[in-house]
């Protein structure tokens, strides 16, 4: 009830500044984006119920990413190209995860695949602390960000006009 609830709240909002080619993907997100939420707060206050549902957040976040893809390409391309743009976009997919998981652990834990970079690095000794909150799921929303940031700046024919 929370999700379908504040979801409308949101989009509703956003409806007159959401680009019409988008506007599935954007919805998919604000979705992913509440049931993460939702079950943050389980974890919080009624882990045995998050521990029994966190398997299905996965699989509704995965689905939400694969339904906007097969709506803003597959729909309207032919079986090749859709093909081509399905293991494109998977690798993309799957190359973001690792940039993101590279920069969560190393400011998060300080480390990189268990290896201590930033003792190694001497950082400690003068004054860098590591960043607990890069090891929580939000925070992987922010790096992502950062990303779309800057590569929007540095290719600036990315940013489409009203």
């Amino acid at each position: 009830m929370f999700v379908m609830g504040v979801g409308n709240v949101v989009i509703s909002l956003l409806r007159n500044t959401i680009a019409p080619r988008i506007r599935i993907i954007v919805q998919l997100v604000v979705i992913a984006t509440l049931v993460i939420l939702v079950d943050q707060f389980l974890k919080a206050f009624a882990y045995d119920v998050s521990k029994q549902l966190s398997v299905f957040v996965g699989l509704i976040i995965t689905n939400c990413i694969i339904m906007g893809r097969f709506e803003a390409f597959a729909m309207g391309n032919k079986t090749w190209p859709s093909f081509l743009d399905g293991i494109g976009n998977a690798w993309g997919y799957g190359w973001i995860l690792i940039v993101v998981g590279f920069f969560r652990e190393l400011l998060g834990s300080g480390t990189l695949w268990g290896y201590p970079v930033m003792e190694k690095l001497g950082l400690y000794s003068i004054g860098y602390e590591n960043n607990g909150m890069m090891i929580l799921p939000p925070m992987a929303l922010i790096v992502v960000g950062v990303i779309i940031w800057v590569q929007r700046y540095r290719m600036r024919d990315l940013i489409e006009e009203n």
